[in-house]
């Protein structure tokens, strides 16, 4: 494991804990040293044990033990194997002044700028560098006041439920739009296809009306063309008909003419 990174959040200098990576009797150690009797660990529901007699501690040293563990608590304590050594770094306890705060809001900026964080829209780094700047006044509150320290500490924990809820229904959201559009370019293929084959079938139709059409054309021609022969005929046929009888009236007049006389 590499040392871990700068953070905005104030950690004490680091101890080495064990030259050994063996982390269980490692934090079983520092659990057991941590605590000193008639103090309760922090969320044990276990009875206070009776001080030992003798001459009580502190109540300076008291506060300010319940306070580490909170903060320990709060913000766990870094660890990392180095050449094989175990280290580890607690987060400061050292009350926090208004020219500490004045240098984390710039570096905050810098930090935003030197790593190029994004103004607006969704950016882990500009997530990642608030979170450890929301961390840090978390520990500057809790050594003034533990209670709202964790109070605290459960707004970030509902802020990060949130925005990993939100996350949630952001990467449902994309796989959803994704399958909509695969399927919408799917179903965009077939209309193409079918949009092929209904235009080569309406150019077929088109031929095809195109030839009834001349098909029409050529028998309208070709009745017409008959029947003008049909009616020339027909006034041949009448003229020759009315010539014959204009004979034959005549032929009659004359054989009807004599035989009065």
């Amino acid at each position: 494991m590499i040392p871990p990174t700068a953070s905005l959040v104030k950690y004490e200098n680091p101890v080495l804990v064990s030259k050994s990576t063996d982390k269980k009797g490692v934090k079983a150690k520092i659990t057991k040293s941590s605590q000193q009797p008639g103090v309760a660990a922090l969320g044990s529901a276990g009875p206070i044990p009776s001080p030992p007699k003798g001459k009580l501690p502190p109540v300076d040293q008291q506060k300010t033990q319940q306070t580490e563990e909170i903060l320990n608590a709060i913000l766990p304590p870094r660890e990392w194997t180095e050449t094989g050594q175990l280290w580890m770094q607690c987060v400061s306890s050292t009350p926090a002044t208004r020219l500490e705060v004045v240098n984390l809001k710039e570096q905050l900026d810098m930090r935003l700028q030197q790593r190029q964080a994004r103004e607006t829209g969704i950016c882990p780094v500009r997530r990642e560098l608030y979170s450890q700047c929301f961390d840090e006044l978390i520990r500057q509150v809790t050594i003034n006041c533990a209670e709202r320290g964790l109070l605290l500490l459960r707004v970030r924990d509902e802020i990060r439920m949130t925005i990993a809820a939100y996350q949630t229904l952001y990467e449902s959201s994309v796989a959803f739009g994704m399958r909509k559009a695969l399927m919408a370019e799917q179903g965009k293929s077939d209309m193409e296809q079918l949009i092929k084959s209904l235009e080569a079938e309406k150019k077929d139709l088109e031929k095809q009306v195109m030839d009834l059409k001349a098909k029409c054309d050529a028998i309208e021609k070709r009745e017409a063309e008959r029947r003008l022969l049909d009616e020339k005929k027909h006034n041949e046929e009448q003229q020759a008909l009315k010539k014959t009888n204009q004979q034959l009236k005549a032929q009659l007049e004359g054989i009807i003419a004599p035989a009065k006389k």
